[in-house]
């Protein structure tokens, strides 16, 4: 907690109690946050909208989750937490949980408390809007500055998955607060429950995002490979694919999944100048909705699948660092796990399936039903502490010389 306090000092005078903070984060991160179902978001939001209801479960639950990662982070290497990009972050965290505190206090009845909470959940939504790439950039820093051995990766990819995961979910609290009582209606998607479409048209956003992908590779490449999709709704025969979920969560992923496809599609077959359509299958069961993209881009090795889910992996070179609007082809090499971690927020998955020299089936899974759509979050505890500070010993699998043996130096006896 030592930079935590440090940054604490240099706190805005006008915030609640900020030397009470380091207090106030070891007292909420004793709890464990309290994940929604994608139904509980739902029913909240279309029958039982209420701002006093809203505000008087964030300023409990918000400082509980932001609390959870902010013990996490400052177990994290100090060399790492010394990095501007990183102190930054932890910055912004630590602004937010004052602002929240702010209002602990205020009495429910007061409206103008209400409001001004509102108003404040919108300040913080923006703030965070470059976590991730001012994130990935602290570990850019400390990868050029100090290199990387195992035992770090190995920390750094647990802690990653579970502070992005961590800020998907709070984004996604900040999010369903300010869009159903931020006083603005979309009037592009008037029927969304805050970001929630009760009735999502899967076909219709991996459209989007497959013309949105071919728009970059049309750049990049003065080329594209077409869309080939066939749809099976084994739920509901001859409806449409319609699911309730967050579309922008999944158009992040099959926008990503279709840059990568697109990227191996295009330079595996340069010298061709013939270019395999993406086939993509959709189908709709009693339990899971699945999404299957298949590409001829030449697939990777087996010994290759883990990295590209690693944050500290990528094989495209290093991109400027702009803000979080910024859509290149390809970028730090986070967009493989945060897909993944979107997919699995509620409950479903992501996975890559490859033929090395022919090409990659990438799945996503998406839960059906509402109801077992839950949100997956991270909890500080003594297993979490564990991880960070255990000695990672030998693996317990032989691992393989990359000399073969000389069988001819062992005699019989």
């Amino acid at each position: 907690m030592r930079l935590l306090r440090a940054l604490l000092r240099c706190a805005a005078p006008g915030s609640a109690s900020p030397g009470n903070i380091p207090q106030q984060v070891d007292f909420y991160s004793r709890f464990s946050p309290s994940p929604l179902s994608m139904k509980q978001f739902l029913d909240f939001g279309s029958e039982n909208a209420c701002e006093k209801t809203s505000f008087m479960f964030l300023r409990q639950e918000l400082p509980v989750r932001l609390a959870n990662i902010m013990k996490e982070i400052s177990l994290l290497p100090d060399n790492l937490l010394r990095t501007p990009s990183v102190q930054l972050v932890q910055s912004w965290y630590v602004q937010s949980l004052q602002e929240i505190l702010d209002f602990k206090d205020k009495s429910s009845e007061d409206s103008g408390a209400i409001h001004s909470f509102t108003d404040t959940v919108i300040k913080i939504r923006n703030r965070h809007n470059d976590v991730i790439p001012t994130m990935a950039q602290g570990v850019i820093e400390y990868k050029e500055s100090f290199g990387i051995d195992p035992v770090t990766s190995q920390n750094v990819q647990y802690f990653l998955d579970r502070f992005y995961m961590s800020r998907i979910s709070i984004r996604m609290l900040l999010n369903q607060h300010s869009l159903l009582f931020g006083g603005k209606i979309n009037p592009a998607h008037p029927k969304h429950i805050g970001s929630i479409d009760p009735n999502c048209n899967v076909v219709e956003v991996i459209r989007d995002g497959y013309e949105n992908a071919k728009t970059l590779c049309d750049l990049y490449y003065m080329s594209s490979p077409e869309l080939i999709l066939e749809e099976l709704n084994v739920k509901s025969p001859g409806q449409p694919m319609q699911v309730v979920y967050v579309p922008s969560h999944l158009y992040h992923m099959v926008f990503e999944l279709f840059k990568n496809a697109m990227r191996a599609t295009m330079e595996h077959n340069a010298d061709h100048c013939i270019y395999p359509a993406i086939h993509v299958h959709i189908t709709l069961g009693n339990e899971d909705l699945t999404v299957k993209m298949s590409d001829r881009g030449g697939g990777v090795p087996l010994r290759k699948i883990d990295r590209l889910f690693n944050y500290m992996y990528s094989t495209a070179p290093r991109p400027r660092v702009e803000t979080s609007r910024a859509t290149p082809l390809a970028g730090f090499g986070y967009g493989l796990p945060i897909s993944r971690l979107y997919a699995q927020y509620f409950q479903g998955d992501l996975k890559l399936y490859s033929l090395e020299g022919y090409g990659t089936d990438a799945v996503i899974y998406i839960k059906a039903l509402s109801t077992e759509s839950i949100e997956r979050l991270p909890v500080y505890n003594k297993a979490a502490w564990k991880h960070y500070k255990a000695n990672h010993e030998a693996d317990d699998w032989c691992v393989p010389s990359s000399e073969p043996k000389d069988m001819t130096t062992f005699r019989s006896m």
